[in-house]
């Protein structure tokens, strides 16, 4: 009896073990794309969540709650702790990326593939750059990918 018994044992214990990869979130490639169409050349304004002027954090969260209906929260720290870190090379459309661009000062975008990401530059509004970019790479921190 214990023969018989254990292969099907040993099949659900190995099944129970292994871990399934965690599916992609609900995202619509190009979502974000459209919410840029809309905002592109917005200035930045510390503090500023409107089109008179916004910051980086109020530009990701507004474009997820637009996009997804997913509140985030204000600021580019208490964005850094949601979610699951994802590696560099796994970035997928729509991670949030964070750079550290002084001592204590942070700045986030959202992936858009290809090695682009859009975001509220000071001198430019809001624009895509390249995660490559000399300047933005030397300042790559972690990214984080939301489930909803």
């Amino acid at each position: 009896m214990f023969r018989t018994l254990l292969p099907p044992l040993l099949a659900l214990l190995i099944t129970a073990c292994s871990s399934t990869p965690e599916p992609p979130p609900p995202r619509q490639s190009g979502a974000f794309d459209g919410f840029y169409q809309q905002w592109r050349g917005v200035p930045y304004r510390m503090g500023g969540t409107d089109r008179a002027g916004l910051d980086c954090s109020a530009f990701t969260q507004l474009a997820y709650q637009h996009v997804l209906g997913f509140e985030l929260p204000r600021t580019t720290e208490s964005q850094a702790n949601l979610g699951k870190p994802v590696d560099r090379y796994r970035l997928q459309y729509g991670d949030l990326v964070f750079f550290k661009t002084g001592w204590q000062q942070y700045h986030v975008g959202i992936y858009t593939g290809a090695g682009e990401f859009i975001h509220t530059s000071t001198s430019k509004g809001v624009i895509r750059s390249r995660l490559d970019n000399v300047y933005w790479n030397s300042r790559y921190w972690q990214a984080r990918r939301l489930t909803q």
